[in-house]
């Protein structure tokens, strides 16, 4: 009697907007051509062993019993709550690239940069023609914390130290950073924000950190302070980002990342005074990089190996 027939060493890809998913079929045929890519249509989709996701629709993980891992395209798998018959206990892995935090870093330097020296006050008296010249202030008497000193959050902290500013980091457990005041836990979260110029926010998506901008953190910060958002969109409140900018307590905030994506027409975050919005570009994995880690760690899976970026689901990433 033979046994059961091993899963067919194949990837499907799991995305909700079609033109992604083709796009990520073009990746794999140009950077990982040894591999058998399929849509969930196709045949042979049921059988495939490693699920490709960025906001997987509602039901597809349930519907491939062969599954053996979950694979995100990025360095995030909080998508991956959006579809609720993910099957419990499957290891789930992300990419990570070496890339990501500098670019990551360029993109943050750029935003605190359009605050510091407030380009935003320029570009927005264009319409009344407004000739503004606004107050240079040095770096180091600008206060700039970032949330979250990860594989991410610690090249950009670096970054804006060595460029002169008055840099603080926060973070989940201590951390020791050169020419950076660090403060760790919930505890020191109000010391870290008091007075703070700018707030950037690089934390990954837990069940603490989600709904963690809001009208607490922003009433901890100088009046007229700015934030940055690179984490998650499920980390900002946009109720009180919206208060907080009416009232004068926020000036601005540049916002890359939203609950649901794209951004919805009709939300007012696209017309609110002082918000400025990036379409999810801050940073991202390279091509080559999203086919070659996940086709590694499909070779790693049927060999028993350990997998490389697992996330550990007590943290959440």
């Amino acid at each position: 009697m033979t046994g059961a027939a091993e899963p067919v060493p194949s990837v499907v890809l799991l995305c909700r907007e079609r033109p992604l998913e083709d796009w990520l079929a073009e990746v794999f045929a140009r950077h990982a051509p040894e591999l058998k890519v399929l849509r969930p249509h196709e045949p042979g989709a049921e059988r495939a062993a490693v699920a490709a996701c960025w906001y997987p629709a509602e039901g597809s993980l349930g519907r491939l019993p062969a599954l053996r891992l979950i694979h995100s395209i990025g360095s995030g798998v909080d998508h991956l709550e959006h579809d609720r018959s993910r099957p419990a206990g499957l290891p789930i892995c992300r990419v990570v690239d070496p890339d990501h935090s500098r670019g990551m870093a360029e993109y943050v330097h750029w935003g605190v940069l359009h605050f510091h020296r407030g380009f935003d006050q320029v570009f927005n008296g264009r319409a009344s023609q407004r000739w503004q010249r606004p107050l240079q202030r040095a770096a180091r008497d600008f206060r700039v914390g970032v949330m979250g000193l990860g594989a991410i959050g610690t090249p950009v902290a670096a970054r804006l130290a060595e460029a002169g500013y008055a840099l603080r980091g926060w973070a989940r457990t201590p951390r020791e950073l050169e020419g950076i005041a660090t403060f760790a836990g919930v505890q020191a979260l109000p010391g870290f924000l008091d007075g703070l110029d700018l707030l950037v926010n690089l934390l990954p998506l837990t069940a603490t950190t989600r709904g963690l901008l809001s009208s607490d953190v922003f009433a901890h910060m100088a009046e007229g302070a700015t934030l940055i958002n690179c984490g998650r969109g499920e980390h900002l409140v946009e109720a009180d980002l919206l208060d907080a900018l009416a009232s004068g307590q926020l000036r601005g905030a540049l916002l890359d990342v939203f609950a649901e994506e794209p951004l919805q027409r009709d939300s007012p975050l696209w017309q609110a005074p002082g918000v400025w919005v990036t379409p999810h570009m801050a940073s991202a994995a390279s091509d080559a990089c999203i086919a070659r880690q996940i086709a590694d760690n499909l070779q790693r899976l049927q060999a028993g190996l350990l997998l490389n970026h697992q996330v550990d689901p007590g943290l959440g990433y």
